[in-house]
């Protein structure tokens, strides 16, 4: 679906016009995440409580779910699932160490696996042109994963922390050029 033309100049617009909140929300997560480098344990803690909240609402709508559903098979398969996702978040905030090492060796299999998938649809691809960006970028992915799996379980107190401190900061410089983008693109009276 896209949107008629004047809609779209109305919607391009309107982003124009509060470009310097784009450039303040950069600033702004610029600044966290330079408090994440500066502790990253602190940061992991954040990460793990961060996915904690999400596993508990997760849960509890879910739970909610099995409640609205007619059968008692997917009832139950609701109800469960949805307890499960609730034991978990609780065990994030009971246990954040144990539950930030769990997260940390989910996250190095994670990146071995997404790194040998696109390394394999690199080599599949070969014959076009930048298959070699998604072979590298396959290679590193696992490589970052095995870097991981190999230091855990006591990486665990960092990586997660290192993982958020580091998306803030490249999100924050992305807020920041698009703010500055939409300001330059903007007409000459709107720049005031």
């Amino acid at each position: 679906m896209t949107l008629p033309t004047d809609e779209l100049k109305n919607v391009i617009g309107q982003a124009r016009s509060k470009w310097g909140w784009f450039v303040a929300l950069g600033v702004l997560m610029l600044i966290l995440g330079g408090i994440a480098f500066g502790n990253l344990f602190i940061a992991t803690v954040v990460s793990v409580y961060f996915v904690g909240w999400l596993m508990l609402i997760a849960g509890a709508i879910e739970i909610v779910h099995a409640f609205g559903v007619k059968t008692w098979g997917r009832f139950f398969y609701w109800l469960l699932n949805g307890l499960l996702y609730a034991v978990a978040g609780f065990f994030a905030f009971y246990n954040p160490l144990l539950a930030s090492a769990v997260l940390t060796l989910l996250l190095a299999i994670a990146l071995v696996a997404s790194g040998l998938i696109r390394t394999t649809v690199g080599f599949q691809h070969r014959a076009e042109k930048g298959s070699g960006w998604i072979i590298a970028a396959g290679i590193i992915t696992v490589l970052a994963g095995l870097i991981i799996a190999l230091r855990w379980p006591v990486n665990s107190l960092w990586v997660l922390g290192l993982f958020l401190a580091i998306d803030l900061i490249f999100q924050g410089w992305t807020y920041i050029a698009f703010g500055l983008g939409l300001r330059a693109s903007a007409p000459a009276d709107a720049k005031k």
